[in-house]
């Protein structure tokens, strides 16, 4: 096809036709339109958008480039969650099995990294034997018999979304509400959910650095996702810090199994409690938001989902005597050093770009497309914004290859975090519902 002319349209700001985007996502994920071009058209897209018509067939064209998963019919309703992305962000982990021991079918078809955000998938990529590529036939068999599964796309499911999204992490692109909505939607459409809860992020580290811009991505994709038949609702949270205490790929997976062990940090478990009792509501599993977060806290004190967890990574591969022995391990990079407090006083700022942006660059994110994770890097033991520290207390350890590298980023990491004198209130962490 004569690509050209499209690019040229929409870089004029003229809207596309639902034949032409259906064009366009068919032709990329042939291979007939060069990776070039198309970056051409991601930037015209991120400068010029697309309306809610545009972004509709272009969710629909992308879902349709593959295979859907198709389930037998089943009382366990059939859920799922996304998260914009942020650092340190590994609620899915925990969530999966939890929502499965409420009853829930979930078919949690994740991604890689973004930026500085971590990717589900590069999370999952740390543990031993861990298979996150499986055909659909295996991913729709692990959901009916375990009832949860956290995978990637197959070649046959959405490849479009495939191709884009990691197309749009080394082009600048990935702040553009149109594309996000697209990327997300399509592959939860694809699953044929019959509820959705969505985190978006705002904030220093987020893709979306207001509150105003958060809930312009929310309410397109809450609109978008109830038109076609998903019942979607969508929380607007902070990530001015980092969730939990940990980030990085191989200590996130540390981090998620103590939530499940109910050993965790308030926010991240906050943030758990508050998706699965969300999708209770939403499937009229519970009748009011008190006896949803009851029944949520409940389930997760009780330790099944912790038992689910081991069982969902046995389904997918996973060796487990491998997988306990490294969950032992202090660290597993080759060398960890501490930053710690030069004086005394309360934690005002804990600067998750700044925390992200060290860590990709120490090997745990992707500065191109190509780029291959460490997964042992990152940091652990953060301090958290309103705590109290004293002169010499922990703000972060750090780990990495080698000391030298350990240092620098160190270095770098300082500009992170302010301690005040005074006492400083932590902002709440979800601030707003869409529904």
């Amino acid at each position: 096809m004569n690509f050209l002319p499209l690019i040229e349209s929409k870089r004029a700001g003229q809207p596309l036709s639902t034949g032409q985007l259906r064009q366009v996502v068919c032709a990329y994920t042939t291979g007939d339109i060069p990776d070039y071009q198309m970056a051409a058209m991601l930037m015209a897209i991120y400068f010029r958008g697309l309306n809610a018509a545009e972004t509709r067939a272009l969710t629909l064209a992308m879902r349709d480039s593959g295979d859907l998963l198709k389930f037998p019919k089943d009382k366990r309703p059939l859920v799922d969650k996304h998260s914009t992305g942020g650092v340190g962000d590994k609620v899915s982990l925990p969530l999966a099995p939890l929502l499965a021991c409420l009853g829930f079918r979930v078919p949690m078809i994740s991604g890689r990294g973004l930026g500085i955000t971590g990717g589900t998938l590069d999370k999952l990529d740390s543990i031993p034997g861990f298979k996150t590529i499986l055909p659909a036939k295996r991913i729709i068999d692990i959901v009916q018999r375990v009832g949860c599964v956290i995978c990637g796309q197959t070649d046959r499911m959405v490849p479009a979304d495939r191709k884009l999204y990691a197309l749009r992490d080394v082009t600048g692109t990935v702040p553009s509400i149109p594309l996000i909505v697209a990327s997300i939607l399509s592959k939860k459409l694809a699953e044929n959910l019959d509820a959705l809860v969505l985190d978006v992020k705002f904030g220093s580290a987020a893709f979306m650095q207001t509150k105003q811009q958060a809930r312009a991505l929310a309410r397109a994709m809450v609109a978008l996702g109830n038109e076609c038949g998903v019942n979607t609702r969508a929380l607007l949270t902070n990530m001015d810090a980092p969730l939990g205490r940990a980030a990085g790929n191989w200590l996130e997976i540390k981090e998620a199994v103590a939530c499940l062990e109910n050993n965790t940090p308030s926010d991240l478990r906050e943030l758990v409690v508050t998706s699965a009792a969300h999708l209770l509501l939403q499937t009229k599993k519970s009748k009011s938001p008190a006896a949803a977060r009851r029944r949520a806290e409940e389930c997760l004190a009780s330790g099944a989902p912790r038992k689910k967890w081991d069982e969902m990574l046995t389904a997918q591969g996973a060796d487990l005597a491998a997988f306990r022995r490294k969950l032992k391990r202090d660290q597993t990079a080759p060398a960890a050093l501490e930053l710690k407090a030069t004086r005394a006083g309360t934690i005002s700022r804990c600067d998750a770009r700044i925390i992200g942006e060290v860590i990709r660059d120490l090997g745990g994110g992707r500065l191109m497309k190509d780029s291959v994770i460490d997964p042992e890097v990152g940091m652990d033991r953060l301090a958290k914004p309103g705590e109290r520290v004293e002169r010499g207390s922990v703000l972060a350890r750090v780990h990495g290859k080698d000391r030298g590298q350990v240092r620098a980023a160190i270095a770098r990491l300082k500009k992170a975090f302010e301690i005040s004198p005074t006492g400083t209130k932590a902002l709440p962490l979800v601030l707003e519902i869409i529904r």
